[in-house]
């Protein structure tokens, strides 16, 4: 949480900042953060609260720095796929490739701080690229993680086209493969998609 301050192995005094940069959306359920680094930029030390969802607009390579001391973590994220995280100590996350990088982080309330304690999720799940977890959905849904808590596709829609997707009884947080694109929660039933896009569906599974 922004302005909580920790402290280093060494005693100094660290002042966190927030899980992402500016807050998409935020209800009872989902809390949905714009994260976006250039090259070299990194976020500064923060701390979850809550298991998240990283939707991946713009990929690049990346290094993850824990203050604790713990070896640094690489990524390299891409267009399209999806990382599911538990809680984790605290870190900092710096782009350490040549392209941009930017994600919708997308916190799990009914998961964290909706509870008296956090749910456990173990490792979480990470989306490996050129693979997918399992077939498509029969409304064109392409998989990109499926997990027990939270299950992830992208689907594209022509120009000119539109797409009725069957979402089922779960809310589901939908949101644009775009810069500068819209996030919306949805809370089940049908949708209908207009092209031309490309969007993220997150089916709140638990």
């Amino acid at each position: 949480m922004k302005g909580q301050v920790v402290h280093s192995p060494a005693g100094d005094a660290v002042v966190l900042d927030d899980v992402g940069q500016t807050v998409l959306l935020d209800n009872d359920v989902v809390r949905v953060w714009d994260v976006a680094l250039r090259a070299g930029e990194n976020h500064p030390w923060h701390l979850h609260h809550n298991p998240y969802v990283v939707l991946s607009i713009s990929g690049s390579e990346a290094r993850m720095d824990w203050l604790d001391g713990s070896e640094p973590r690489f990524l390299n994220e891409y267009r399209g796929g999806s990382v599911y995280r538990p809680l984790s100590p605290v870190h900092r996350l710096t782009n350490i490739g040549e392209r941009f990088y930017q994600n919708r982080l997308v916190e799990l309330k009914d998961l964290g701080e909706n509870l008296p304690e956090p749910v456990d999720i173990g490792v979480g799940d990470r989306s490996v690229e050129g693979e997918r977890p399992g077939p498509a959905t029969a409304d064109g849904r392409l998989p990109v993680i499926l997990h027990p808590h939270a299950s992830v596709w992208t689907v594209a829609v022509e120009e000119g086209d539109a797409r009725k997707l069957d979402l089922g009884d779960r809310p589901h947080v939908i949101a644009e493969l775009e810069r500068d694109g819209g996030v919306a929660f949805h809370p089940g039933g049908p949708v209908t998609l207009t092209g031309p896009g490309e969007w993220f569906v997150l089916e709140l599974s638990y």
